[in-house]
């Protein structure tokens, strides 16, 4: 059994954290950490874990945490994990970041979006977790910056057909929803109820810090300089993201074209489900999953692609992705702890 910890286990990825990994079949939960309920049982800050988790919530020490686990998942806000990092490696710990601190290859970028970096050092050694594209890198890596909700509902759809060269990157065009739990759980006037009940806005149009991430993955797998137009929106529902991609096409293609390179490229991997013309993706169809549902629609009079995506926000958005991570670093069954049944309705 592999020993695992959660740092800030009382935030939204990280209480998802927990629910799945206290069912992963290879994996003894071992330790919790959360500042502000130090001392407190999990299944009183979550009651839904009642019965099922009654791990009492630790202080963060690196000498507890190297003690209690092989592998430590960071659910920390960006700037914190940046601190602890660096010990933990030294103490030979692999490591799941869920924050922006380890997403980045390049240091600059990472700095203009966030903050100064104080372990940039690791960024080269670092591998960006988006496990149905650089699977084979995580296998190797100590160190994982899982990526963002909303990279990953875009750049899944996006990367096969770039690398298949059917796209213009100078065209891209990312339009994202969101759920309110995308936020965290620290109180923000922006998310009360009555901020977001039967309200639909835009924020942080062509400036969100998903942005410069988005842009870093798409170049690289382009061979191009990519600078995607990104607009997020908030939606009043609690968890799920919905995105839709535009995007100009390169030379003419059929519907076959398109829906052959999504299968082909996702073939093995089992957590990306190609939809059917008929059956756009729908937020609530992932709800609680870690699939990532894809469809598409060719407009040939505009020769423009669009891509549909629907992830749930909290797992293959964040903890899901992250213990998908996990199990390619351990040589798991890539599914392992990941594969419950779709709500229905």
């Amino acid at each position: 059994m592999i020993k695992a910890a959660v740092v800030g286990a009382t935030g939204y990825a990280g209480a998802e954290l927990v629910r799945i990994l206290a069912g992963h079949p290879d994996v003894d939960l071992a330790m919790i950490t959360s500042r502000q309920y130090a001392g407190e049982r999990i299944d009183a800050v979550y009651p839904a874990l009642a019965g099922q988790v009654d791990l009492v919530c630790e202080t963060y020490t690196i000498e507890k945490v190297a003690a209690a686990a092989e592998v430590v998942f960071m659910a920390l806000p960006h700037k914190l994990p940046m601190a602890f990092v660096p010990d933990l490696l030294a103490a030979g710990k692999k490591i799941v970041d869920l924050s922006a601190d380890f997403r980045f290859q390049s240091v600059a970028a990472y700095e203009a979006a966030y903050q100064p970096h104080a372990a940039g050092e690791l960024l080269a050694e670092s591998v960006y977790g988006l496990c149905e594209v650089y699977a084979e890198q995580i296998k190797a890596a100590r160190l994982i910056g899982n990526p963002g909700c909303y990279p990953t509902s875009v750049l899944l759809p996006l990367v096969p057909l770039l690398k298949g060269g059917w796209l213009d990157p100078a065209t891209l065009i990312a339009d994202s929803k969101s759920g309110v739990s995308g936020a965290g759980r620290s109180l923000s006037l922006t998310t009360h109820f009555c901020e977001v009940h039967e309200s639909f806005k835009a924020y942080k149009v062509a400036q969100h810090r998903h942005n410069p991430e988005m842009n870093e993955v798409l170049s690289d797998v382009s061979d191009a300089t990519v600078h995607i137009t990104f607009v997020p929106h908030l939606v009043p529902m609690s968890r799920g993201m919905q995105t839709t991609v535009y995007a100009n096409l390169k030379r003419a293609a059929s519907p076959d074209d398109i829906r052959t390179c999504l299968e082909t490229f996702y073939s093995d991997r089992p957590f990306v489900r190609i939809h059917p013309d008929h059956q756009p993706p729908d937020s609530a169809h992932v709800r609680g999953t870690n699939f990532c549902d894809i469809g598409f629609r060719l407009d040939p009079a505009a020769k423009r692609l669009v891509l549909l995506s629907a992830i749930d926000n909290l797992v293959k958005g964040a903890a899901g992705q992250a213990v998908q991570n996990m199990n390619l670093m351990f040589g798991l069954d890539e599914t392992a702890g990941l594969w419950p049944v779709p709500y229905p309705i």
